[in-house]
This record gives structure tokens, C-alpha cells and sequence, in this order.
């Protein structure tokens, strides 16, 4: 995956709280074997650590900016996002956001963009506050995605994924899914208390990762405001299989056998590593919007 080096990045829609304190509080939840379990009920689950009883029950502030700011002094141009991890995350966001601001307007609706906010170890939320345990999560309450940049890091050493740049970005896509299924009624459907292989829960979490592979097929194509040209420049095939390899890798059959060593459908909340993969690829394949019902 390559960006325009002259292309220019726009910080404004990242906050980047690494570093700062939890605001008027602390979280509940550790590491350990807590966070272990936390992190098989609640990796990519869309919603706020609040429905996962994740808080600390004081109504938590959103997540104030630090004195670091890392990225707005150092992510600048497509340039830095092809040296920087964090960088690069940055230009995901804004091509993901570019891709959807558009197609809602091809469709004659209004797109919200919405701010990923990096943290280190804990962060405050309208959600409640949780820890990086709790994987990446969008919160509805304040229509965040929250990002520890760590977790890439994981999702190679923890959960078996080949990684690479697009695995990343097919994690923050899957997260901009579920802000976009919050602007069209789809996320609520998630959050009717039920479990299982044909669960809401489920179906709402492949539908995510079909809006990532939408995503994905236009990625090159989408143009960027600030050159006319397409902030993404070229997505490889071996790009698209590290998107698919991570998607996998964080399906409820694979998590479980390998942190329980055992497979208990009626649990699942996110799909199988084959559903996740499947959906992904509807997505990339068709690359519409409407042949992402999960729910038909």
C-alpha cells in the first residue's frame, strides 16, 4: 500500500491523546487474565466499553487532548505516511472518510465524519472508560474510533496475522463501518443482549468488515480534496490477503481455540474466520454498499 507522497494529510481528524490521563477517573478493567477476557468478548465489537460493563460506573468525560500531539507535528504529507505508522494511519482515516463523505453524496445523503482518537494503556470516553485490552472499539455515544496503535502489534504476536499496512487499515475500515452503520440505523441492531453464530451482534460485525472491502475496492480511486488525485496510489493483491489474513485472525472460532482451546459458537459476537474473510471479499469484489446485507 502506497500514498502520494505530495498529498496532504489532515491531522484535524485524529486526536492523538497518547501519553495523557484518563480525565476524572480510572478504569476498571486490567491485564492479565481480565484483559484476556475481555479481550474475546469485546475485540472490533463496534460498541462502547459501557454495554461490555467495561466502566467504572462515573460517566466518564470523553478523552482530552495531551500536550504531545505527535501527529500533528509529524504527520504532514502522504510522504510521512509511507515512513510512519502512525502516519500511515492517519491517511487511512482520511481516505476512508473521503471514500464514504462521497458515496453519501452520490446517494444524496450526508456523511459525519468522525475523529479516531490514539491512546496509550487507558482512555475516557463518552462510553465509559476502558483500556487497551478492550481492542480497537467506536463508541456511539461520542461517534469516536478509539485506537491503541499497539494493537497492530498484537495482531501479530497475539492472534497469528501476517500484519502489514493493510491489515491495519482493514482494522480502522471495519471501525469506520460501524460509524457508518451508526448514520444509518444499522448499529442499534447489534444491541439486543443475544450471542450466537446468527446473533445481531454477529451479523452487524460482518456487515462491518463488508463496509471495509468496499472501502478497499475503491481506495485508489477515491480522490483526495487537497490534490484532486487519490490519496491511495496502489493496493497490491498481496495487500488485499493481508487484509483477509487479519480478518481471519480475529474470528470468534480463531480466538477461541486459541486462547480457550475450545470452539463455543453459541458465544460468538463477531463471525467465523471464513464469514469474516467471505464478507470482507462481497465488499471488495462488488464494491457496493448494497451487497452488504448480513442480515438478509
Amino acid at each position: 500500500m502506497q500514498f502520494d507522497d505530495d498529498a496532504r494529510l489532515d491531522t484535524s481528524e485524529v486526536q492523538d491523546v497518547r501519553g495523557s490521563r484518563i480525565p476524572g477517573g480510572k478504569a476498571t478493567i486490567g491485564g492479565g487474565i481480565g484483559g484476556l477476557i475481555v479481550l474475546l468478548l469485546g475485540l472490533f465489537l463496534g460498541v462502547g466499553p459501557d454495554q461490555l460493563g467495561l466502566t467504572d460506573g462515573g460517566g466518564q468525560p470523553a478523552a482530552t487532548a495531551s500536550g504531545l500531539g505527535e501527529v500533528e507535528r509529524s504527520c504532514r504529507t502522504g510522504q510521512d505516511a509511507n515512513t510512519r505508522e502512525d502516519c500511515r494511519t492517519v491517511a487511512v482515516v482520511n481516505s476512508v472518510q473521503d471514500y464514504w463523505d462521497q458515496e453519501f453524496q452520490r446517494r444524496s445523503g450526508t456523511y459525519t465524519r468522525s475523529s479516531t482518537v490514539f491512546f496509550s494503556g487507558q482512555v475516557g470516553t463518552a462510553c465509559g472508560s476502558a483500556t487497551s485490552a478492550v481492542g480497537p472499539f467506536y463508541c456511539p455515544g461520542d461517534r469516536r474510533v478509539y485506537l491503541d496503535l499497539g494493537f497492530f502489534d498484537e495482531l501479530r504476536s497475539k492472534f497469528g496475522a501476517s500484519g502489514g499496512p493493510f491489515a491495519q487499515a482493514y482494522v480502522v475500515a471495519h471501525e469506520y463501518g460501524h460509524h457508518v452503520q451508526d448514520l444509518t440505523g444499522t448499529l442499534s441492531r447489534s444491541q439486543d443482549g443475544r450471542t450466537g453464530a446468527d446473533s445481531n451482534a454477529v451479523k452487524v460485525e460482518l456487515h462491518a468488515d463488508c463496509y471495509a472491502g468496499v472501502w478497499a475496492r475503491h481506495a485508489t480511486t477515491t480522490k483526495d480534496e487537497s490534490t484532486g488525485r487519490p490519496l491511495i496510489t496502489n493496493l497490491t493483491d498481496a495487500d488485499i490477503a493481508d487484509g483477509l489474513d487479519a480478518a481471519a485472525a480475529v474470528g470468534d472460532d480463531r480466538i477461541q481455540e486459541r486462547f480457550q482451546g475450545r470452539v463455543t459458537p453459541e458465544s460468538w459476537t463477531h463471525g467465523s474466520a471464513q464469514q469474516r474473510q467471505n464478507w470482507f471479499r462481497q465488499g471488495y469484489e462488488s464494491g457496493d454498499m448494497a451487497q452488504c446485507d448480513t442480515f438478509r
